[in-house]
């Protein structure tokens, strides 16, 4: 699809839109599988049922999608999955007949909020009516002693829930631990993602060049996102030149220059709620890069491909920690924050801690299963360094080892 980086990935009109190959069916199953995911979770866990106000969690198990981000800080919608019962949403207000048709749905009530912008001096008298109304629904279907899992609530609705008889349980760890594995037909939303995300990483690769700035160069991943009924973007990681190292520099109104680096982070959720993490790094305005690049992005291509051979089913996070590729003490300052990181409907548990003392501070053992989707992250730039390398790939772990999902090509030419 990329063999000429020149041009549009279609090889014709860089205003085409890519066909969705995504069937009905395939994503009716997809929805089914992640449902079942949330129940056999509830199920090892003793819970009777998970109550969910994230927006990701609440699509991953109930296949709705309503104001994603407003929804992040406004908690005006929420769900309760019961291991053995219903799937009961309560939405924003006249908002019901968003979701006519969905089969996951056994219950649409209109959401109480009792947030200080929903309720303001009210809150204690509607967060315990809303309090009322979950511990009757959770009691109704699964008995005086349940367990409930909550994965976010603010503390005055915890303790309403706890004084009205529940036992509560913490439920983002469980809603983390249900999306880690990946159906086949899940996998086939991601890939779509996947091509979407690749069309706007070409687009901007031939969009760019001397005398445009890093947003103008940015819109271009937004826009081809959008167009083809992607949603949002959940970081502003592109940076040129000396805005490359250290990395996490957002993209800004900086005026790009000729040969320098320009690199970036796509965090970009797509079609159906996906992400699509890939890093890419090039030249401003495609010219032969300077010994320096040259060596930085060798080094980065390098870590990326030795940690991508080290992934299988059953090795320990532990283990791909020790055994991961050794980062040049020069590099160690700017180093990224971790090696790899799972994803799905965004960035996902594990997030794989470095050796040392990154470990002993913030490590955590796992085990790697088959059909985990995963992303192998590398920055490369010394401390006080003119410049740095942003990689990264989104790969598959298979019975085999490890295949790669992003497929956009790598500077090869570079190496």
């Amino acid at each position: 699809m990329f063999e000429n980086k020149n041009k549009y990935p279609t090889g014709q009109s860089n205003q085409q839109v890519l066909k969705n190959p995504v069937s009905a069916a395939t994503y009716r199953a997809a929805c089914a599988f992640r449902l079942q995911r949330v129940r056999q979770q509830l199920s090892k866990e003793q819970c009777a049922a998970v109550l969910l106000y994230d927006p990701v969690n609440i699509r991953y198990a109930t296949d709705t999608s309503n104001m994603q981000i407003w929804t992040l800080h406004n908690y005006a919608r929420y769900a309760l999955v019961f291991a053995d019962g219903p799937v009961i949403l309560w939405e924003f207000h006249n908002c019901e007949h968003l979701h006519a048709g969905n089969s996951l749905l056994d219950e649409i009530r209109p959401a109480l909020n009792w947030s200080y912008f929903g309720a303001g001096s009210r809150i204690s008298e509607k967060a315990a009516q809303w309090a009322d109304e979950i511990v009757a629904t959770v009691k109704h279907h699964a008995g005086a002693d349940a367990r409930l899992a909550v994965d976010r609530a603010d503390f005055e609705g915890l303790e309403l829930l706890q004084s009205k008889g529940l036992s509560l349980y913490e439920g983002h760890s469980l809603m983390e631990r249900a999306r880690m594995i990946k159906s086949a037909d899940e996998l086939e939303l991601m890939r779509w993602t996947i091509s979407v995300c690749q069309q706007g990483i070409q687009r901007m690769h031939d969009e760019q060049h001397p005398g445009m700035t890093e947003n103008q160069l940015w819109a271009w991943l937004h826009y081809e996102n959008i167009r083809h009924g992607g949603e949002w973007i959940e970081t502003r990681l592109l940076s040129s030149g000396p805005r490359t190292n250290p990395w996490m520099q957002e993209s800004s109104d900086r005026v790009m220059q000729a040969g320098e680096v320009v690199s970036f982070d796509t965090d970009l959720i797509g079609p159906y709620g996906y992400c699509a993490d890939i890093s890419r790094a090039w030249t401003v305005g495609h010219v032969a890069p300077t010994d320096n690049q040259r060596r930085l992005y060798a080094l980065a291509y390098e870590q990326i491909h030795f940690n991508m051979d080290l992934l299988r089913p059953g090795l320990s996070y532990r283990d791909f920690s020790e055994q991961a590729w050794d980062i040049p003490s020069v590099y160690q300052p700017n180093r990224y924050c971790c090696i790899a990181h799972g994803v799905g409907l965004a960035d996902e548990y594990p997030a794989l801690a470095h050796k040392g003392a990154d470990w002993e501070g913030a490590g955590y053992d796992g085990v790697f299963a088959e059909n985990m989707v995963v992303c192998v992250e590398s920055y490369i730039g010394e401390q006080n360094g003119k410049e740095g390398i942003k990689l990264e790939q989104q790969v598959l772990i298979t019975a085999q080892g490890c295949q790669a999902l992003s497929t956009y090509p790598w500077q090869t030419d570079w190496l």
